[in-house]
């Protein structure tokens, strides 16, 4: 039997890479369980449908972002006070922090079911577009609160030194949403409402189980019980996670602006296009986000802790891996474009021909998204939500925005697909530049 794995641990290579990897893993299997409904809508339903999905999921990210900005902001509120020593008040911030996710989620799910209609009209929808998009969101909507809390509890697994655990009710949610997907939308013919239906029942699956797992007496470090308000530690962590908050927004703003200029391109077939590359690319950047979640709490204890040598070792070791990842990754996505596009869209020739040049020019930018993706949780991490909130904002927003509008005008559809490569290499010079001149802030 393998040793067991503490946040308080020495860690080598192998010793992080077996910590992270239940995180990975569990990253990579949500983004492929997302990715389901589009695959089955794409295959089984219809181009009109599958077009719509992708211009209302920038509504159902930004109502979900709050469980991202929570989950990874108190994360590392959390994990610093467990570093400190004080175990009972870390459980009062985490109870916290799931009963305000719980409210929130409930008041923002009711918002966005009432406003889905003006707002997939206000992102472009026409015809029987809007009511395919308003169909989607709502069924999408009432599940809401479980979706949050799904991914605030992904991290918190992280903390409470139960990722395993954390990765065995992911699967269960992802099972879940592909069974339902292929009986729903497959075998029953349900259409776009059976995928949306699928993947709200998969989320009561990822959200309620972990909230029964820390209600009751458990094995980890973490348990949901009485608490009081704390609104300093609530503020900390809508900063420290304000930059999750921020990627997540400024995604579902960068894809209406990428939408807007694919229709100008190439019409629907670009906006279908658009959608099965980011499908995939979910799927390649969550091997990223995965390892800077799996190893957060891990630099947020040692932070706690003041343990400079080990916050030293996490940074050097996490640059490196994820260096050498992003290479990876990028040869990986070349190799195997034309099967996934293939997957996809291979009804249509055309619009395979459009997704894979797009798939192909996208892959490069993994060989940079590893380093500021890492660089931006390093400083949640560390309690710096503002300066991994400016790396997020300029990474996630300001430069894609600003590429995507200009490198069209003399690239045409070609200048929409590189935007995300000139973009991340904008967001490297950033990233680099903060971790050189906070080093001696943090002695890392």
């Amino acid at each position: 039997m393998k040793e067991k794995i503490q946040l308080s641990d020495h860690f080598t290579y192998t010793r992080l890479l077996r910590f992270v990897a239940p995180s990975i893993v569990m990253m990579i299997f949500t983004s492929i369980y997302g990715v389901v409904d589009g695959l089955f809508v794409s295959n089984f339903v219809g181009k009109t449908e599958f077009a719509a999905l992708n211009l209302v999921m920038p509504l159902l990210i930004i109502m979900g972002a709050i469980g991202f900005m929570i989950g990874a902001g108190g994360t590392a509120v959390v994990a610093k006070t467990l570093g400190m020593g004080e175990k009972d008040k870390a459980n009062e911030y985490f109870s916290l922090l799931v009963y305000v996710t719980v409210i929130a989620g409930v008041a923002l799910g009711v918002i966005g079911i009432l406003c889905a209609r003006p707002v997939a009209i206000f992102l472009g929808a026409e015809g029987e577009m809007i009511d395919f998009c308003v169909i989607y969101a709502r069924i999408n909507l009432i599940a809401l609160p479980c979706f949050m809390l799904q991914n605030i509890f992904q991290t918190f697994f992280i903390t409470a030194e139960k990722p395993k655990l954390g990765l065995t009710i992911t699967v269960m949610a992802g099972v879940t949403n592909m069974v339902l997907d292929a009986l729903f939308v497959a075998v029953f013919d349900f259409g776009l409402e059976g995928a949306a239906a699928a993947t709200a029942l998969s989320q009561a699956v990822g959200g309620l189980v972990p909230l029964i797992y820390f209600g009751r007496k458990n094995s980890s470090l973490l348990k949901l019980g009485k608490t009081k308000f704390y609104g300093k530690t609530l503020l900390a962590t809508c900063i420290n996670g304000s930059s999750e908050l921020m990627s997540n927004i400024s995604a579902s703003i960068v894809t209406i602006f990428y939408n807007y200029q694919l229709m100008r391109f190439a019409g629907e077939n670009g906006v279908a296009a658009y959608g099965a590359i980011m499908y995939v690319a979910f799927i390649f950047v969550a091997i990223f986000i995965g390892f800077s979640i799996g190893s957060s709490p891990i630099v947020s204890f040692h932070y706690g802790a003041g343990n400079t040598d080990e916050l030293k070792n996490m940074r050097k070791k996490s640059i490196n891996v994820m260096c050498v990842v992003g290479a990876a990754m990028t040869l990986i996505a070349i190799a195997v474009s034309t099967p996934l596009c293939r997957l996809f869209v291979g009804y249509d020739d055309k619009l395979f021909e459009i997704t894979l040049r797009g798939f192909i020019i996208y892959a490069f930018s993994y060989l940079i998204a590893g380093i500021n993706i890492f660089g931006s949780a390093f400083f949640t991490a560390l309690n710096n939500g503002v300066i991994s909130a400016v790396i997020s904002l300029l990474r996630t927003l300001v430069f894609q925005c600003v590429t995507v509008l200009v490198l069209p005008i003399f690239l045409e559809l070609d200048g929409v697909w590189l935007s995300i490569i000139v973009a991340e290499l904008l967001s490297l010079i950033v990233t680099v530049l903060f971790l050189i001149f906070k080093r001696k802030k943090y002695n890392y």
